[in-house]
């Protein structure tokens, strides 16, 4: 159309009207109205974003993105566009493309949290976790302190290292006797040993053999987090210029790009806890064939099975099934794992507060949102809280209820579930605790805020 003064005059009224109808709620009479003004070619960049957010309120998804492409041709770089794009195809199921156009949003407007967040979320969703991780840890640099980020990547990096870790760190004999040995063999070999680590994990055998007077340490990690992290912490303790990590298994490894020669000494902790299943033979067999030299010293240099036949009632009752509640169930049994987690009863805690309810979840709803609020809870006795132990209580109908409650429950399926702090935190009888707790619809949320001492709230009574 021309740019005549009549011609922009009602545009601008037509643009005036469709605003108070949207603002009034009567959506479909300001969808044609916005419709008239981009036909008049007027202000067209500003009403395209209104007009196919009104198209996606109504379900009108195809055509909303073509509005938002039709925008797109106009601004290539138009972040809300690319946002909105993005968003689209998640709720659509479409992964791949609501992937690559949150990608596009987060490069048209590298500081917008938003949409940091949402790609993290959407590569999550698809699987993608170190991707993931990554995108996280730049949103929580855009947004320092969000809890909900901060509970993302604790929660990602829990699901890419297993638990075992931290046991097994803490474990003082299987420590010192690690290093007992790595200590014998840099004693035989001499400091210029060319030491390989097979699985670092942390980096402590590592960092024990660098102690030792090892002046060449080369480790592999195959998990991302795990190298990097085991990277801080040699550097943390002033050992990075005698170890290196490399982020790939063992079987990767090559002598001339990875290590300068054959190694002298092998250390690795791969055992698990019935012996094999981490693939030793084939990790030991192929370090022996490309990796070490003929006379090298391996740590473990060998390894048992033990075992005795035991009768045990509850043991059985974990992987056997005859009658149940008057009904032949014994077949289930061929779905039993041939292996079984041997937990020991882990009710040996000190309790510091009363019960506390955390989460309630109303499963009669048909929809639900994500939640977190604040939790104040009372402490009553003085010591370090490691953090929240949580448990279930299943309201099944009227008057009938389930729960695992520690004190009357220690041999079923459920267990209870610790909710550890990111580090403990001293309280004192009197104190509160403000915590900060919910659900992201999929994990909870436990995340202690700051203490409340009790000298604290009565003066600020």
């Amino acid at each position: 159309m021309t740019d005549t003064a009549p011609d922009i005059a009602l545009a601008r009224a037509l643009l005036h009207e469709a605003m108070e109808l949207q603002a009034a709620g009567n959506l479909a009479a300001a969808e044609e109205r916005y419709r008239l003004v981009i036909d008049h070619d007027y202000r067209t960049v500003e009403v395209l974003p209104i007009l196919a957010g009104i198209l996606g309120l109504r379900g009108a998804t195809e055509e909303a993105l073509e509005l938002w492409d039709t925008l797109l041709a106009i601004d290539p770089d138009h972040a809300v566009a690319h946002h909105e794009k993005g968003l689209i195809y998640s709720r659509t199921g479409r992964v791949d493309l609501a992937i690559t156009a949150m990608q596009a949003a987060c490069a048209a407007d590298p500081a917008n949290p938003v949409a940091a967040n949402n790609l993290a979320v959407m590569l999550s969703d698809a699987g993608r976790k170190i991707e993931a991780l990554d995108q996280f840890r730049r949103a929580q640099a855009l947004q320092p302190g969000n809890i909900h980020i901060e509970h993302q990547i604790r929660r990602l990096s829990a699901e890419m290292v297993p638990f075992w870790h931290i046991p097994m760190l803490n474990d003082v004999r299987r420590n010192d006797a690690f290093e007992a040995a790595i200590i014998a063999a840099l004693a035989q070999t001499g400091p210029d040993a060319r030491v390989l680590d097979i699985g670092t994990g942390s980096g402590l055998l590592s960092m024990m053999a660098a102690r030792a007077g090892a002046q060449s340490v080369t480790a592999c990690e195959m998990v991302p987090i795990i190298a990097d992290m085991a990277r801080h912490i040699i550097a943390d303790n002033g050992y990075s210029d005698r170890i290196t990590v490399h982020t790939a298994p063992s079987t990767e490894l090559k002598v001339g790009e990875h290590l300068d020669e054959r190694a002298d000494i092998l250390v690795s902790e791969i055992l698990s806890s019935d012996l094999l299943t981490e693939h030793v033979i084939d990790t030991f067999e192929d370090a022996h064939a490309r990796l070490l030299k003929p006379d090298a010293i391996v740590i473990p240099r060998a390894a048992s099975a033990i075992g005795c036949l035991v009768e045990s009632q509850v043991l059985a009752d974990y992987v056997f099934v005859d009658q149940v509640s008057g009904f032949d169930i014994s077949r289930f049994g061929a779905l039993a794992s041939p292996k079984l987690p041997i937990h020991g009863t882990m009710t040996d805690w000190k309790r510091l507060s009363d019960d506390v309810e955390l989460v309630h979840i109303d499963l009669t709803r048909t929809q639900h949102q994500s939640d977190l609020h604040l939790l104040q809870i009372n402490v009553l006795e003085d010591g370090i809280a490691t953090g929240i132990v949580q448990w279930m209580h299943v309201d099944l109908a009227e008057g009938i209820s389930f729960d695992n409650h520690p004190d009357g429950y220690t041999d079923g399926g459920w267990l209870q579930v610790l909710h550890n702090f990111p580090e403990p935190v001293a309280v004192h009888a009197g104190d509160v605790l403000n915590v900060a707790v919910g659900h992201d619809r999929v994990t909870l949320i436990v995340r202690p805020l700051e203490v409340i001492a009790a000298a604290e709230q009565v003066k600020v009574a």
